[in-house]
């Protein structure tokens, strides 16, 4: 079976090495570098915090299991740490919505728990707890982050060198041609053209675009935007989640800084200065919780197209209308994509249903008159 896998992401890379795993001869065509989209400009939380409704819940879970499950496969994990979240609000009006997630989180069976300050500021001294007001504080002891160049990289290099999976960066997609209603062949810009049994798009932001004979699915994507300090003699292991900011290290002293305050100042994914208002806004707000940063400033900043489907949901599963076309574009992909691969190969070359993604299809964008 001739599977082409449009997209080299965080996404496009689990379920091509999957795919190519069950035995399907697998081809990867990416439009630039591999991870070099948005999977890079990513906070890359794995977590199952405030996913609602229930099947979206669940499957984030299912896909921080299928991390576990990629490390031992792989005898390690050198993309992925595991060293848990800490999350308070300050904001009085935000008190309401905090305490009733973490009530729904345990009795989903989450892992949670309330610590106090001094806990916190034993487990993670570099942390102003001063800045933390009369709130509580909770505790996600299974939750991590993944570096996504790297998961990239040795799923695609598995891939290649255990299962013959073909990989081509630089190779834009310009159509998907059927036959009789079924794909036929995936042609890229510069002319070439790869026959197709099926054809998993894991474009992300770009989903939404039509290859030729095939369509995509409705959009409303957001913006992103990161700031990276230069290395900082800090001990920091975990994740920061205060009113609207995130934080985490980063690797080698570097500490990564996200503040949705900051996303909605944004009109489009533009090019943004060190010395904006944007970067002061960031370091600003991480300086409250982590004084170390008093004396830095950043190193990069960096801004995305984040994927969301129209209605905010994963979105998976074989298109209307065109026999072996595949979706796979969803918000989530840095905690689902170990799950998204396995259960997309499953589907695409095993013919195995997955009942758990019923919620999430492609039909429900196209019922006309409902």
């Amino acid at each position: 079976m001739q599977v082409i896998v449009i997209g080299a992401g965080i996404v496009g890379s689990a379920v091509a090495y999957e795919c190519a795993k069950a035995g399907a001869n697998v081809t990867v065509l990416e439009a630039g570098r591999i991870a070099g989209a948005t999977s890079t400009i990513s906070f890359a939380w794995t977590n199952a915090t405030a996913k609602r409704p229930r099947s979206y819940y669940d499957l984030n879970v299912a896909g921080m299991r299928a991390h576990l499950d990629l490390r031992r496969e792989f005898g390690g994990a050198p993309w992925f740490t595991q060293s848990g979240s800490f999350e308070w609000r300050n904001q009085a009006s935000d008190q309401a919505t905090y305490l009733e997630n973490f009530r729904q989180m345990k009795e989903w069976g989450y892992g949670i728990e309330w610590i106090s300050r001094a806990q916190l500021a034993q487990m993670e001294p570099d942390v102003n707890v001063t800045s933390i007001e009369d709130g509580p504080i909770s505790y996600f002891p299974e939750e991590g982050w993944v570096d996504p160049a790297l998961y990239c990289a040795w799923l695609l290099r598995v891939a290649r060198e255990r299962y013959g999976a073909k990989v081509h960066e630089f190779a834009r997609v310009s159509a998907i041609h059927e036959e009789s209603g079924r794909v036929r062949e995936v042609q890229i810009a510069e002319g070439t053209r790869f026959l197709a049994d099926a054809v998993v798009n894991c474009t992300g932001g770009w989903a939404d675009a039509k290859l030729g004979d095939a369509i995509g699915i409705p959009l409303a994507s957001t913006i992103g935007v990161l700031g990276l300090t230069p290395p900082v003699a800090l001990t920091l292991r975990s994740q920061l989640h205060a009113d609207d900011l995130d934080l985490r290290p980063d690797g080698a002293g570097r500490i990564m800084i996200h503040k949705i305050g900051v996303d909605a100042m944004m009109t489009g994914a533009n090019l943004l200065t060190l010395g904006g208002p944007q970067a002061e806004t960031l370091l600003q707000a991480a300086r409250q919780v982590l004084p170390a940063l008093d004396t830095v400033g950043l190193e990069a900043i960096r801004t995305t197209v984040r994927p969301y489907p129209e209605d905010g949901y994963t979105c998976v599963g074989s298109m209307p209308g065109l026999a072996g076309h595949y979706m796979a574009v969803t918000h989530s992909g840095v905690t689902i994509s170990p799950y998204l691969g396995r259960a997309v190969a499953d589907e695409v070359v095993r013919g195995e249903a997955h009942a758990d993604l019923d919620d999430f299809r492609p039909d429900r964008f196209f019922q006309i008159g409902l």
